[in-house]
């Protein structure tokens, strides 16, 4: 299965394609799609979900595992965020193609096993699953690979509770 991790932001939108074989991670590409802030909102959402569907094809993803939006004061910052989850959420539905939402909590979970991992401590953890020789960068990339680990684990623990 190839999943397509993505981090939502309106700036900086971080994506990571992993394969998973039920055991065995294979990291197959990572990158972040950058948005100019002095360009129009509309085209900057739009460039963000239309870049994702050109990456799912050119990777064939079967799946895509997204961070849920996460605030706990600012508000503000958070809408333009949830606007790009959504415009992400249409592309994907448009191909056909599941998305999972996760929170941070759970994709923290998932790949230190502990829900309050320091960021640093998440990204170590994906260089070592996925057995990089460095953390990946940008920031965004990393938790957009964060994401698929994520998702393949949660899967991986589904079927083991189904047998």
């Amino acid at each position: 299965m190839t999943v397509l991790g993505i981090d939502p932001g309106l700036a900086d939108t971080g994506w990571g394609v992993v394969e998973f074989d039920g055991q065995h991670y294979r990291p197959v590409s990572f990158g972040v799609i950058k948005t100019p802030s002095g360009e129009d909102l509309q085209k900057r959402i739009y460039t963000i979900a239309s870049d994702l569907g050109e990456v799912a094809v050119r990777y064939r993803a079967s799946v895509v595992s997204m961070e849920d939006i996460f605030f706990t004061k600012n508000i503000t910052s958070a809408i333009p965020v949830a606007k790009v989850i959504g415009a992400i959420l249409f592309r994907f539905s448009e191909m056909s193609i599941p998305v999972h939402l996760f929170s941070p909590l759970q994709v923290k979970t998932a790949v230190t096993g502990m829900g309050r991992a320091e960021k640093l401590q998440v990204q170590e953890m994906v260089r070592v699953i996925l057995r990089l020789k460095s953390i990946p960068k940008p920031d965004h990339a990393a938790d957009a690979l964060a994401d698929c680990i994520c998702y393949c684990s949660t899967l991986s623990l589904k079927d083991k509770l189904r047998t």
